[in-house]
């Protein structure tokens, strides 16, 4: 038997992937960009194992066993048209188990960073070389951006097949370290409208979308591609928070309306600019995917301050549960009474945010080569995995 165990990261879209022009082969209506965030934090891990004497296909995610659905038919029948090992190895079944270490289908890019981790592990199992980025892209469209580290973009493409519907790095994750990212998770349980019937939606329904697709986000993604290479947070932050703006609108205009933000995301939007008014310049950016979970682009100066402004109006539940800031430790700082007198929001009840996870921009998938990391065990079925929440 061959076993192999592969982390991979999540991706937050700064530049918005919404629509495709084909279904089977999930190519989009237009390039989409995206920061690969630090695995420490945030990531997938899955663990193939390839036997001879395995009956079935099978899957366990998080837990619990699945049927293997036609997105990972696709990428295992992609990954074998690439593999670079024997045809007896590609007749055997396999073994799939596979963990988040944050909320899944919650609007926190799960399938991104599953269907990247899947496609890097099977690329391991049957040494296959170079990019894989098209193959993720058979599982899910922006998983392909989780295939690699750094700032990404993916190309739409124009070939009618999708060869050339890959992701490109534009820079390396050591290129913006002074770059983080807090996530404010309000809801973690399955949104109503899944991002793929809202896309769908949206391309039957939405003219906004088309305009964007068409005359939009073509120059905005050229202009956010080179605010990432100069390092241009003024800019990054302005694109990054009318692309959102623009995206959830698109959502809204759809019909039936999808509605991902809730009174909370609003909420902190509200905060975000009040704040940035406030100091006189655009410290934070806000972002928000297919769910009402803030996403916020700082600088690594900024964080201190910023997080202490999100005690102050959303504080914490007293009775929370879980751990309320989870991953790089943030210092605490005393807030001055002219800037909290200055800001134009009130506070909030306590618990808004089930908790908060700070991250910076990290690396791609990485392969785990310690046998300890398996998820399987030498039957071929689940051990006991690493999840935390």
């Amino acid at each position: 038997m061959y076993t192999v165990t592969c982390i991979a990261p999540v991706n937050i879209a700064v530049i918005k992937y919404w629509g495709k022009r084909d279904e089977n082969l999930i190519l989009p209506i237009n390039d989409s960009i995206s920061a690969t965030l630090d695995t420490e934090q945030l990531c997938a891990k899955t663990t193939i194992m390839a036997s001879p004497d395995f009956e079935n296909n099978q899957i366990w995610l998080n837990g619990k066993e699945e049927t293997i659905n036609k997105r990972l038919q696709n990428c295992l029948q992609e990954m074998k048209k690439r593999a670079q090992i024997g045809n007896d190895v590609l007749q055997w079944k396999i073994h799939i188990c596979s963990e988040n270490n944050f909320p899944t289908a919650a609007g926190l890019a799960s399938s991104a960073a599953g269907y990247a981790c899947f496609a890097s592990a099977l690329a391991k199992l049957y040494k296959v070389e170079g990019d894989i980025s098209a193959v993720a892209r058979a599982g899910s469209g922006s998983a392909c951006r989780s295939t690699m580290g750094g700032f990404v973009r993916w190309h739409m493409g124009t070939d009618p097949k999708g060869n050339d519907s890959i992701a490109r790095q534009i820079a390396p994750a050591n290129h913006w370290p002074e770059m983080r990212i807090l996530i404010l998770v309000v809801k973690d349980d399955r949104k109503k409208v899944s991002s793929a019937e809202g896309m769908k939606r949206g391309v039957e329904t939405s003219e906004l979308l088309k305009y964007r697709a068409e005359f939009i986000v073509p120059k905005i993604a050229n202009q956010m591609e080179k605010a990432i290479l100069e390092k241009d947070f003024q800019q990054f932050a302005k694109l990054t928070m009318k692309d959102s703006n623009q995206f959830h609108a698109i959502c809204r205009d759809t019909y039936p309306p999808c509605a991902y933000m809730n009174d909370v995301s609003q909420l902190a939007v509200e905060l975000v600019h009040a704040y940035n008014s406030t100091v006189n310049e655009t410290r934070v950016a806000y972002t928000f995917d297919a769910g009402p979970n803030p996403t916020l682009y700082l600088l690594e100066k900024n964080v201190p301050e910023f997080s202490a402004i999100l005690d102050y109006f959303f504080p914490s539940s007293k009775d929370a549960v879980v751990e309320y800031k989870k991953g790089i430790p943030i210092s605490s700082i005393k807030l001055s009474e002219d800037l909290l007198k200055k800001m134009t929001v009130n506070q909030q009840p306590p618990g808004q945010f089930k908790y908060i996870i700070h991250t910076r921009v990290g690396e791609g998938p990485k392969i785990l080569k310690n046998g300890e990391h398996h998820l399987l065990n030498n039957h071929g079925l689940p051990v006991k995995g690493f999840m935390t929440n």
